[in-house]
């Protein structure tokens, strides 16, 4: 007979976990963007409640959105999102700031045609604020009004032309400006436009995009400044992240029940 045969795990009283919701312990937030854009409600996130020395802040702190263009100033153009990294927690807002722009896959798949050439450019440039960028620029060769030629290819020459225009304009456009002004040139796109009027003496183009912008290097946080992005005025926070007034600001006084 073999040893320990049909034996049965003996049951333990207090031995089963005890199964908690985990959303019991979370907390919404607001998401705010700058008042660069029209619609600056992004949504919402979770975030695990404040419990010891694990504060809901620092973890939301850092975190980056990416949302449509579409989304934040309410029209039709698309194809252009944006990431906003949130820096600062106040009450229950994340307030945020620029973090990159990029084009949707679908728009970029339908601007790359047979019969023309593209050309690419990209230059690492400091903002005024302080901020060091990488911008892309794409663009396309144009056939020209009553050309008969099938294709419109630029020659090896006039593609340095070009991505030396391209790399000129864009220096000059992001080097002049603080973040806030480049914000306000990249939902247009006026670059692409001042690219596209640049090159019209070597070689007629179309399409000319902004095609990405990266942050590369951020300059010392200043909440003054985000505040001022965010169009309310700056000030120091309590525990609870609430905004309290600072020294210079007036501060009405309490009613005294006794003099």
């Amino acid at each position: 007979m073999a040893v320990n045969k049909n034996k049965r795990p003996s049951k333990r009283k207090g031995n089963k976990k005890k199964i908690v919701d985990p959303f019991t312990k979370k907390e919404w937030y607001d998401v705010k963007a700058p008042s660069t854009f029209t619609n600056r409600d992004v949504g919402k996130t979770l975030v695990t409640r404040t419990t010891g020395t694990k504060i809901a802040a620092d973890a939301l702190k850092g975190r980056v959105y990416e949302c449509a263009l579409a989304d934040l100033n309410n029209d039709e153009n698309a194809f252009r999102k944006f990431k906003l990294i949130c820096e600062d927690v106040q009450g229950k807002y994340c307030y945020t700031n620029f973090h990159g722009m990029d084009m949707t896959r679908d728009k970029l798949c339908s601007l790359v045609r047979k019969w023309q050439t593209l050309i690419e450019a990209h230059v690492d440039v400091k903002t005024t604020d302080g901020y060091l960028l990488r911008v892309f620029c794409m663009g396309f060769t144009k056939k020209l009004p009553k050309q008969i030629k099938k294709t419109s290819y630029a020659q090896s020459s006039q593609v340095r032309a070009i991505r030396r225009k391209m790399m000129d304009t864009m220096t000059k456009q992001v080097a002049g400006d603080d973040l806030k002004a480049l914000v306000h040139k990249l939902i247009p796109d006026s670059i692409g436009k001042d690219i596209e009027k640049e090159c019209l003496d070597i070689y007629t183009l179309h399409d000319v995009h902004v095609r990405k912008v990266k942050v590369l290097k951020k300059p010392k946080f200043d909440l003054g400044r985000l505040m001022d992005l965010h169009g309310e005025m700056g000030g120091a926070t309590d525990e609870m992240g609430e905004i309290v007034a600072t020294s210079n600001e007036f501060v009405e006084p309490q009613v005294q029940e006794s003099v």
